[in-house]
């Protein structure tokens, strides 16, 4: 028998001249982009080995933006004109590689923040991390920026009798494509954007799907006469009150996609917009698959009771047989599970302060990524977050400028 003995060495401390940027998502990259045109120092930390790990490794092939691209532009870098109004998966991940080189991005990879708290003695967060090979490091900083997001851990349901299911059982940020599903009866568990466009992948790839509604949910269609619902939502609440653009999408979903009760699916009491602000639940947007669903590809079950071992109990009292389940169950924030000791965040892993200013806490703690509005909120977060950090750092460096010591761009890291 051999004994492992863990190493009582304290972790490698880092003093960091800057804030410490937690997550290299979108949402990450934009504020260190702004800081670094300011001329202002950061660290980054990410406990994946890429930027933009959810896109990279957890999203399926054929996912393209939902929205207009001009929406999802990051902060000083649009979009190069050859790419099409919906950018795919592959050419978002190139944008994002091309932004972080172009504003030298440069994350400290394979690392893993454990616990992060604001020290009251000496006005400076610590954040407890490993790395790679199980280096056990704490950085420190005047200043914490979160930008984990809204998706860093899959959700997935407590449903009694699923560890039981003889078949493959998958969250959808393990699928790739429907290619391996040809032939078989799929459960896709979830009717959001993803539950929606992995059913029709299905089809696509010779599968029969069996997509779970179990709430009442928005669909409107993605464009309207080749013009995006999207845009056209934001352009009207520049001028009219929220419940009023409400009427107006829905008047518009029931004028081009009809009525979706025949096919199982129900309309929330909360307008499409209203629901999107106050609780996060995007509408679904059109792509295809109410077609597949009208003429009997997808199949919409109501929700599930319990799973035996080769079939799922729905609520009606009817029982489907199915090969697989595919979990389209969404993700959450993590946020409580490593921050401490601060109550800006709720149990969610959200804000408790409301967009527009969630962005900012006390002691130097900042957050991105958090809003519900997209790629394009974050990115209005970001530019807050730069603008108010860099404030602060000119202010606390004039004395060291007037001293002689030397000011850095790059984000610079003494050992303690």
């Amino acid at each position: 028998m051999v004994l492992r003995m863990q190493s009582l060495s304290p972790p490698r401390r880092v003093s960091v001249d800057g804030p410490i940027i937690v997550g290299a998502g979108p949402s990450g990259l934009a504020v260190a982009a702004s800081l670094g045109e300011e001329g202002m120092p950061f660290l980054m930390l990410e406990r994946e080995d890429c930027i933009a790990s959810l896109w990279q490794k957890r999203t399926y092939d054929r996912v393209k933006l939902h929205i207009p691209k001009h929406f999802c532009e990051l902060p000083r870098m649009p979009f190069p004109e050859s790419y099409p109004e919906y950018p795919t998966r592959r050419q978002f991940i190139d944008y994002l590689e091309s932004y972080a080189a172009r504003f030298d991005i440069k994350p400290e990879f394979n690392t893993t923040v454990l616990s992060a708290h604001y020290d009251n003695t000496s006005g400076l967060w610590h954040a407890q991390a490993t790395r790679a090979g199980g280096a056990q490091m704490e950085y420190i900083g005047r200043w914490l920026v979160v930008a984990t997001g809204e998706n860093a851990v899959n959700v997935v349901p407590d449903i009694p009798g699923l560890g039981g299911f003889c078949g493959e059982v998958t969250h959808v940020s393990h699928y790739k494509s429907g290619e391996p599903y040809s032939g078989k009866r799929v459960l896709v568990v979830g009717c959001g954007n993803s539950g929606m466009e992995v059913s029709l992948d299905l089809c696509d790839h010779g599968a029969h799907p069996f997509m779970v509604v179990r709430d009442a949910m928005h669909v409107i269609p993605r464009e309207v006469l080749g013009k995006s619902t999207f845009e056209l939502a934001m352009l009207l609440m520049a001028w009219l009150p929220l419940w009023i653009v409400d009427k107006i999408m829905i008047f518009l979903a029931w004028l081009v996609l009809g009525d979706l009760d025949k096919l199982g699916i129900h309309r929330p009491a909360v307008g499409p917009l209203t629901l999107k602000h106050t609780q996060g639940r995007a509408p679904v947007l059109d792509t295809g698959a109410l077609a597949r669903i009208r003429c009997g590809q997808i199949t919409v079950v109501p929700g599930i009771t319990r799973f035996t071992n080769s079939d799922a109990v729905l609520s009606d009292g009817t029982a489907v047989h199915v090969d697989a389940v595919i979990l389209a169950t969404g993700y959450r924030s993590n946020v409580p599970q490593w921050l401490r000791a601060t109550d800006f965040f709720g149990k969610d892993g959200y804000p408790k302060t409301e967009f527009p200013n969630g962005w900012k806490g006390q002691f130097g703690l900042y957050s991105v990524g958090f809003a519900r509005r997209g790629i394009s909120g974050a990115s209005a977060d970001a530019v807050r977050i730069a603008k108010d950090l860099c404030q602060l750092w000119k202010e606390e460096s004039r004395p060291a400028k007037k001293a002689g010591r030397p000011c850095y761009r790059r984000s610079i890291s003494v050992v303690l």
